[in-house]
């Protein structure tokens, strides 16, 4: 006989504690990647406020961190099996934050400003073409038909490797060339250059494929590889930037050819 009370819960939970215990809860695992991200963003957004500050030395350095913390969290993720689309959508924001966004800006607020609006739409298509590059990438992601070889190629810079390369004008200040030296033309040009290369259909090496680990022999030598190649960075940070830029800009044509001669190869086997 139906009396119009509610059953009696026998465990003595109340409906609140009830809707609690179904949450849902999140893994530790899937919240270690964002939280590496999230501290991505913070340097990003922290080099805008430095920029801006006019502290340009610490702004670009808090961009070299963001890009590191850039290059771990997927690997962070992928370790801990807690890769999810929540986490691959906030690391593309993040992404056109610090690399898009922080660059452009600072950039404007190292030198473009002078050159007034003409300095300022090179830095607005700056950021824009970051905002392709990556929207592009995200688009041809999951495509079950591209060949293994090419995942060792980026389809033009990636936008990390734009926003380092990008700020090789502030790079050369700090090495004593000052910026009312730079004439505007050059400086300008090349900003918007690195903005085509980010959005263009050249190639790049990707560095993702060297396999899951190294032969014995090669252990200590790349161990004191990294360990020297921190060491100048740390020690002479704006010429091992400037170089490095200089050698990255310089491999691009190799990468091309490879690419090319990878294409050709696969064409005559499907002969």
């Amino acid at each position: 006989m139906e009396t119009g009370f509610q059953p009696l819960d026998p465990t003595g939970a109340s409906k609140g504690e009830t809707l609690v215990k179904k949450r849902r809860q999140i893994p530790y695992r899937l919240i270690a990647p964002n939280l590496v991200t999230l501290l991505g963003l913070c340097a990003g957004l922290t080099a805008i406020r430095m920029s801006i500050e006019g502290r340009m030395e610490l702004a670009v350095i808090l961009i070299i961190i963001a890009a590191a913390l850039d290059g771990i969290d997927g690997r962070v993720a992928r370790f801990l099996k807690g890769s999810s689309k929540f986490g691959a959508e906030l690391d593309s924001l993040t992404d056109f934050v610090n690399f898009g966004v922080a660059p452009a800006i600072m950039l404007f607020m190292w030198g473009l400003q002078d050159y007034r609006s003409i300095g300022w739409i090179a830095s607005l298509i700056f950021a824009i073409c970051a905002a392709l590059r990556l929207a592009r990438f995200n688009a041809a992601l999951d495509n079950p038909s591209k060949p293994y070889w090419q995942t060792k190629f980026f389809t033009g810079v990636p936008a990390p490797s734009g926003a380092i390369i990008g700020m090789l004008p502030i790079y050369l200040s700090f090495l004593g060339i000052p910026a009312n030296e730079m004439t505007q033309g050059p400086v300008i040009l090349y900003v918007l250059a690195i903005g085509f290369l980010m959005v263009s259909n050249i190639p790049t090496y990707s560095g993702k494929t060297f396999g899951s680990g190294v032969p014995a022999d090669w252990v200590l030598p790349i161990i004191l590889g990294v360990v020297l190649l921190v060491a100048l960075l740390v020690t002479f940070t704006w010429w091992f930037l400037t170089i490095g830029t200089l050698v990255y800009l310089a491999v691009i044509p190799f990468s091309w050819r490879s690419y090319r001669r990878h294409a050709a190869d696969m064409a005559i086997s499907k002969e």
